[in-house]
């Protein structure tokens, strides 16, 4: 944690509107947390909800699950913390996990709606057509 003199009242105020403004993650920080927010594992709020000029938010990044992290490789030192993040991209943040959150809504009701059983163990018996004459025979 960051320690500050209280002795110069310009530096406290410089280090809150720093705090208050929140940081940008870099393109490719944003993007990993992008898509962890879209698996559900990022925690957000504002980062003071009575000050109405303050828009960053206050973000937990949690670790994700093995295998999306076997296949996302995302950078340590974002995961298991948390973060204040300025306005806009929260705002982008929260777009994702929420179409995150719907798509995963769609999956799991397509997923509940599957008839596996019946997908890999019934076949339709096939329809009997008119009889069709053999290959290389002569007609009538």
């Amino acid at each position: 944690m960051k320690s500050l003199k209280v002795t110069n009242i310009g530096e406290i105020r410089n280090e809150l509107n720093k705090y208050k403004r929140g940081r940008k993650f870099d393109i490719h920080q944003f993007n990993q947390v992008a898509r962890l927010a879209w698996l559900g594992r990022v925690v957000m709020q504002p980062l003071d909800p009575q000050d109405a000029e303050t828009r960053s938010f206050l973000i937990y990044i949690q670790e994700p699950d093995e295998l999306a992290a076997h296949f996302l490789n995302t950078d340590q030192e974002l995961t298991g913390a948390m973060h204040i993040v300025d306005g806009e991209q929260a705002e982008a943040l929260i777009q994702v996990l929420r179409s995150g959150v719907e798509e995963r809504a769609k999956l799991y009701e397509d997923l509940s709606r599957s008839d596996f059983y019946f997908r890999y163990f019934y076949r339709p018996e096939p329809e009997e057509g008119p009889a069709e004459t053999p290959r290389g025979g002569s007609e009538g």
